[in-house]
């Protein structure tokens, strides 16, 4: 073989074996940047692109993150540096939550906020400020939208908030003879003299306007 062919084969392999390092690399310099400036930390819980969890190792070339069904996800530090990154605890581990219901047309809309402030006041991880509010939002279909919003301390707090919240809300309707209402259809039929009409009404699958 000779020199000549030597020295095209040692330069396509140099290439090559650049563009091989350079991703290797960028996780390198990232790792370090992660590490110096601290974007996110052990214990952090992050969302990176559509990939949320918590933080447990922080290593040079990658970073692992234990999903919430405890999977541990391996992502490469160029990630955290060049992708769109979230992290809910960075400086403040403060967190909005929205409660969703709809209740039906005729319903007493003075009472319903009432309903859904008691219920968000007395829950203990509930924050007194900001304070919680209820908005009524929208004429739906076959519902009066309102969206309760409120704030807990801590992230880890949010879906056990938001449980015993529905539940709470629940009870306290019933109470007050709040109907949390569905969507619904109604059909006209009619025979063929068109004086009689039978009037059907049926459930349409669909968005649930109940809290979630």
């Amino acid at each position: 073989v000779s020199w000549d062919k030597l020295q095209w084969l040692a330069a396509a392999l140099s290439v090559g074996l650049g563009f091989g390092l350079q991703e290797i690399f960028g996780n390198f310099v990232s790792g370090l940047i992660i590490l110096f400036e601290r974007p996110v930390r052990i214990g952090d819980t992050v969302t990176i692109g559509t990939f949320s969890g918590t933080v447990s190792k922080i290593r040079i070339r990658a970073t692992t993150i234990t999903d919430f069904d405890r999977k541990e996800v391996i992502i490469p530090n160029k990630a955290f540096v060049t992708e769109r990154l979230i992290n809910w605890s960075l400086s403040d581990t403060t967190t909005r939550v929205v409660i969703r219901l709809g209740v039906a047309y005729g319903s007493d809309l003075d009472k319903v906020k009432e309903v859904l402030l008691e219920a968000a006041k007395s829950h203990p991880k509930v924050m007194h400020d900001p304070a919680p509010d209820v908005f009524f939002t929208t004429f739906g279909p076959s519902t009066l939208d309102h969206e309760l919003r409120l704030y807990v301390r801590e992230l880890r707090d949010r879906s056990y908030t938001v449980d015993e919240l529905n539940r709470t809300i629940d009870r306290l309707c019933r109470e007050n003879n709040i109907n949390i209402a569905f969507n619904q259809l109604e059909v006209h039929l009619r025979n063929e003299e068109g004086d009689e009409h039978t009037e059907v009404k049926r459930e349409i699958k669909g968005d649930d306007p109940t809290p979630a």
